[in-house]
């Protein structure tokens, strides 16, 4: 039987991957191929993410641009919370669809179907499956196709015990039971430690162990499949990596003191954050200001890279929902106080979910949030070799779709597969 697995340890960022810290990724990378220039979506948040991954299409295409958006609703700009479970219930509402494109879930209901499994949050783990094609078991939420709940929800906490209590189901169930054409196990940590202590401190190496525990039990339990005849492809992966935060910036207060926002309530100018990453919203009323907007971003000092409308492309997005700027926040090489490189400053967040100096964060374009570990095992690609080309996160789904055999022709991403012959 065909079939491929994957496993995501959410946030990890490569130079964590080590002998003494995780050896049985390690070992795996010896076994598979190797991507040491694998990179995230933008922002690099696991929301988007996950919908960039579900779809092998960029948000410009799928429509989802953050883990935090606005939606223009019978004429105002609405922000959003994209981790809450009904929104991609309510943005379907409000844009007549969840996703614009089709998900793996989708694609793969009349070939053997696709069940995941995830611990982040209820929104990241709708995104994969946000029309009930599929399963999708999370601590929040457990439905199968048509939305109908599952008989057995998935009852886990929001940590390292709660990612094994999942790894254990996941394998007895999804890899030896009943063995599904795509299994996706999507872990919370690191990334839920990450954003609690800072990076490389005892407390998150101990989290990052675990991690590779659980991936490892994934590896043998696939071994055990092969050795049956079976022919799987394991991925290996994560979504994202993370920076340390360095400093918080109120990017709407900013804004309010240039005088290019009406106060803190207002519509008119909407300042999405999404980690080291903030997403602006023009209101067409406000259009008179976007040269001023696009002036005051590129002279503050708390902005890396910023994106107008007319080069949004770049980083996937397209102007939707009044999006009018992206902007990753600046980030440098600096260390830590465990000598871990790499910090950025973050956007206040609109809601309660706190930033914590010197702790990890992600969303932007840094060198360490954008780079993810990928490695990936089974025909097509070659065992202990390291892929000098780059690869994206919308390279996933049409890599999983080859080796099923099905074909899909209109993604955005393309099959890492060294032969393609799978997908004819």
């Amino acid at each position: 039987m065909r079939r491929a697995i994957m496993v995501v340890l959410d946030g990890l960022r490569r130079d964590f991957v080590t002998e003494a810290i995780t050896p049985r990724l390690v070992s795996f990378m010896r076994q598979a191929e190797y991507f040491p220039k694998f990179r995230s979506a933008f922002p690099s948040a696991t929301r988007i993410v996950s919908a960039t991954f579900a779809t092998g299409c960029f948000p410009a295409r799928h429509t989802l641009q953050g883990n935090a958006v606005a939606l223009m609703e019978n004429g105002v700009l609405v922000p959003h919370d994209v981790g809450r479970p009904d929104f991609l219930a309510h943005k379907r509402t409000v844009t007549g669809h969840s996703l614009a494109v089709p998900t793996l879930a989708e694609r793969l209901a009349p070939h053997g179907g696709a069940i995941v499994f995830n611990n982040v949050s209820p929104g990241a783990a709708r995104a994969h499956d946000p029309d009930g094609f599929g399963h999708v078991y999370h601590r929040a939420i457990s439905v199968g196709p048509g939305l109908k709940p599952e008989d057995d929800p998935l009852r886990v906490t929001l940590d390292a015990a709660g990612d094994r209590a999942m790894t254990d189901r996941f394998i007895t169930e999804i890899i030896h039971r009943r063995r599904p054409a795509f299994g996706l196990l999507w872990c919370g940590e690191p990334d839920h430690i990450q954003h609690n202590v800072p990076l490389g401190s005892p407390e998150h190496l101990t989290v990052l162990r675990e991690a590779d525990r659980h991936a490892g039990m994934v590896m043998d339990a696939v071994a055990r499949e092969r050795e049956r005849g079976d022919d799987i492809l394991l991925i290996v992966a994560s979504d994202h990596g993370h920076e340390t935060v360095s400093g918080v910036i109120d990017v709407e207060a900013d804004l309010i003191e240039a005088g290019l926002k009406h106060g803190p309530d207002s519509t008119d100018v909407v300042a999405m954050a999404n980690g080291t990453a903030t997403l602006i919203y023009l209101h067409p009323d406000a259009e008179p200001r976007r040269a001023a907007l696009d002036a005051h971003l590129r002279a503050v000092s708390w902005a890396g890279s910023v994106f107008a409308e007319d080069k949004l492309g770049l980083v996937g997005h397209a102007a939707h929902q009044g999006l009018a700027f992206a902007v990753s926040m600046r980030a440098d090489e600096g260390l830590n106080d465990f000598g871990v490189p790499g910090q950025s400053l973050a956007a206040k967040p609109r809601w309660d979910k706190p930033d914590r100096l010197g702790c990890g964060q992600h969303g932007g374009l840094g060198a360490w949030e954008q780079s993810p570990v990928l490695m990936i095992d089974g025909p097509g690609f070659m065992a202990g070799a390291e892929r000098a080309s780059e690869a994206r996160i919308v390279d996933l789904a049409p890599t999983i779709l080859a080796h099923l055999g099905v074909i899909a022709p209109d993604l955005d991403g393309r099959a890492l597969l060294m032969r393609n012959e799978r997908a004819s």
